[in-house]
């Protein structure tokens, strides 16, 4: 759907009125405005009608308005510079309640995710993981954050794994120079896409490991070298993108891991408990009832 909308525009340019033409030059010109504007609101700053607007979108051949918008957003994602990502901002809340609007919004994207991840993608990258000889975990700048998080989980579950989360020119190879047929790279990559990531997967790839993206869509440039596809969406906020349905990802990844392997996981954390309570890592609150 995201694929060529402005050639599908010139293609179709001659049969457009005289409406349509002002929407199409409008939308070629502007599509990072247009992206986020409603028909109504993209019909009056062109001077058409919302019914205009709509039978532009059909004439392309959208089944409407929001999947011809949803066409031009998905094409700007990685595009918008972190000020463009504020004015849209602006334009979407004006004055609205943002804390309602932000949450309304993050629940709205987990339930896409819920509808848009492939369940044998989800199965088979837990397979992978749990058999593979070592874990790569790959994200940079804020995505990192979720490479850290995940990594954390895997690393008490597993005994190699590895997260890489920062990098020079040649430190991305230095760090994965290793990764074989036996292992598994997670690359976790939101808009706007990292080239390391890019870069670190297509080489985990060439040297015979499995690839898993984790992302926001299927146009997302790291899912050429991924062998499983988990999608996430992240969806504009504000000058960042919303984390929190990859975070669900993640969480939904553990759990599957860890009632995969189940005994082993178990005594693993058996032995981890009685190492946290003799040190004291935790709050224990017997002790603080009997003092």
């Amino acid at each position: 759907m995201t694929k060529n909308l402005l050639k599908k525009i010139s293609e179709c340019e001659s049969h457009f009125s005289k409406g349509q033409r002002l929407i199409a030059r409008f939308i070629t010109e502007n599509y990072d405005k247009a992206a986020f504007m409603t028909a109504s609101k993209l019909g009056s700053t062109v001077g058409v009608s919302e019914s205009t607007v709509v039978r532009f979108a059909t004439e392309l051949g959208y089944e409407g308005y929001p999947q011809m918008q949803k066409a031009m957003q998905e094409m700007i994602r990685d595009k918008l510079t972190s000020v463009q990502r504020i004015d849209v901002t602006h334009s979407r809340l004006g004055d609205g309640n943002v804390l309602e609007y932000i949450l309304n919004k993050d629940i709205e994207r987990i339930r896409r995710t819920l509808e848009e991840t492939s369940d044998d993608d989800f199965n088979n990258a837990v397979e992978a993981i749990s058999r593979a000889k070592t874990i790569y975990i790959f994200a940079v700048r804020s995505s990192a954050a979720l490479a850290s998080f995940l990594g954390y989980y895997y690393s008490l579950i597993f005994e190699n794994v590895k997260v890489i989360s920062n990098y020079g020119e040649t430190e991305i190879y230095e760090k994965l120079f290793r990764i074989s047929s036996d292992d598994v790279i997670i690359g976790i990559s939101f808009p706007r896409y990292s080239n390391a990531a890019i870069q670190a997967m297509t080489f985990a790839k060439r040297r015979g490991a499995k690839v898993i993206a984790l992302t926001d869509s299927m146009s997302s440039p790291i899912v050429v070298p991924a062998d499983y596809i988990l999608i996430a969406k992240s969806d504009i906020a504000s000058v960042v993108d919303s984390l929190v349905a990859p975070l669900s990802m993640i969480n939904a990844l553990i759990a599957a891991t860890v009632l995969k392997l189940d005994s082993d996981v178990k005594n693993t954390f058996g032995m981890l408990e009685n190492i946290w309570q003799e040190y004291d890592v935790y709050q224990n609150d017997r002790k603080d009832e009997a003092d």
